[in-house]
């Protein structure tokens, strides 16, 4: 197994209201008053609040070139994925020259040398760290990292591992596409990243520490040693990388994406698919938790990717859940939108934070379902565990 030991989330600049965003790209997709108002029907319909942009909102009317939205990727990018990965590198308790992977995703910019290779100079960290730079898989990616960096560590159990996503959807924004697609698209992706610090259960920090006898056995010297260890900033007892799950549903390529144009990235976003979501999600879901004796009544923390209403409506409906399962997701969609790869790790990190404070007990509610979806059509389902440590009264 592994552990999440930090998820450190971060966004650029202030948040801007739904509406100021709508009002600022309108002129820049289309000319026609009545597109104008599709437009606004579906913003206000997106489930989004308020967004982070890259650049400032009058930055982008002169926005026009691939080469100049991905040189602002990479400046900005840059010093997102450092912020991000300090940040959780401090919350985790770990020196950068322990870290032995690095797994960097985006999919809204490139890099050669890539995003990841920068990093080791800034963090400080050491010249063999091994690094695994990943582009294409999308808003499954923040799941799949962890997937990634889970299997790494399965066979690596002694090692520290960062997984870094950056995603600044707002670059890929295309001058005059008044497309169905890009008129959603516009009114729902927002721009962010996060890092997130696991280890090998070989690891001393992957292990559940041991107290002295005469500290077990006093209840408030616990509480005094469990307030020491975790800190303000660290994850709430652990939480464990139990299993993961990946499927890609053929013949839907064509529901998610990017078209590669002269201009950038041009979005591929098809109606239908929440429907290809609907088809699989709970059969794909079963077939994860049955190896490990569990059912969904079992799990007690459903950390989903906010993908849009009708996504999320999906899970709810297909899973049985309850709207108050979704609430994180809910949140982080009106507050951020949709962060590609980094919405999911957005909503796990709001989930632990939530959690911070409350035990995971024993048997069912212990157990957590962390899932997104992504091109190809692709999902990525990843079992967590809470684990209580002996620091716990």
């Amino acid at each position: 197994m592994s552990r999440l030991l930090a998820v450190a989330p971060v966004l650029p600049g202030p948040a801007h209201p739904q509406s100021e965003i709508t009002e600022t790209i309108g002129p820049l997709l289309t000319r026609s008053p009545a597109t104008r108002a599709v437009l606004r029907r579906l913003h206000a319909a997106s489930g989004v609040e308020t967004r982070h942009t890259a650049l400032r909102l009058d930055e982008y009317a002169g926005l026009t070139s691939f080469g100049e939205a991905n040189d602002h990727f990479i400046r900005v990018g840059t010093d997102l994925a450092e912020e991000a990965c300090r940040a959780a590198l401090d919350d985790a308790g770990i020196d950068p020259g322990e870290v032995d992977f690095l797994l960097f995703t985006s999919v809204t910019g490139i890099a050669a040398p890539s995003i990841d290779a920068q990093l080791v100079t800034r963090l400080g960290l050491r010249t063999d760290v091994k690094r695994l730079p990943s582009f294409g898989l999308g808003c499954v990616a923040g799941a799949a990292g962890i997937a990634r960096v889970h299997d790494y560590l399965t066979g690596h159990p002694q090692d520290v591992a960062l997984l870094v996503s950056v995603e600044l959807c707002s670059l890929t924004l295309q001058h005059g596409d008044d497309s169905m697609a890009n008129l959603v698209s516009t009114g729902l992706f927002g721009d962010g990243a996060t890092a997130v610090v696991m280890v090998g259960d070989a690891h001393p920090a992957g292990r559940p520490p041991t107290l002295p006898d005469d500290v077990a056995r006093d209840p408030a010297a616990r509480g005094a040693r469990a307030e020491r260890a975790t800190g303000a900033g660290a994850m709430p007892r652990g939480v464990e990388v139990v299993d993961t799950r990946s499927r890609l549903y053929p013949e839907t390529a064509d529901h998610l994406g990017w078209t590669i144009r002269d201009s950038g990235f041009g979005i591929v976003l098809s109606a239908g698919l929440p429907e290809v979501i609907a088809a699989h999600l709970a059969g794909d879901v079963k077939s994860l938790l049955v190896e490990h004796d569990l059912t969904t009544e079992d799990v007690g923390t459903w950390v989903v990717h906010a993908g849009g209403p009708r996504i999320l409506d999906v899970v709810r409906d297909s899973l049985g859940l309850d709207e108050a399962d979704l609430r994180h997701s809910r949140e982080s969609l009106a507050a951020v939108g949709n962060l590609s790869s980094s919405s999911v790790l957005h909503v796990l990190a709001a989930t632990l934070d939530a959690q911070r404070d409350t035990s995971p007990g024993d048997g069912a509610g212990q157990h957590g379902v962390l899932m997104a979806f992504g091109p190809g059509v692709s999902a990525e389902l990843v079992l967590l565990r809470r684990t209580a440590s002996p620091l716990e009264g």
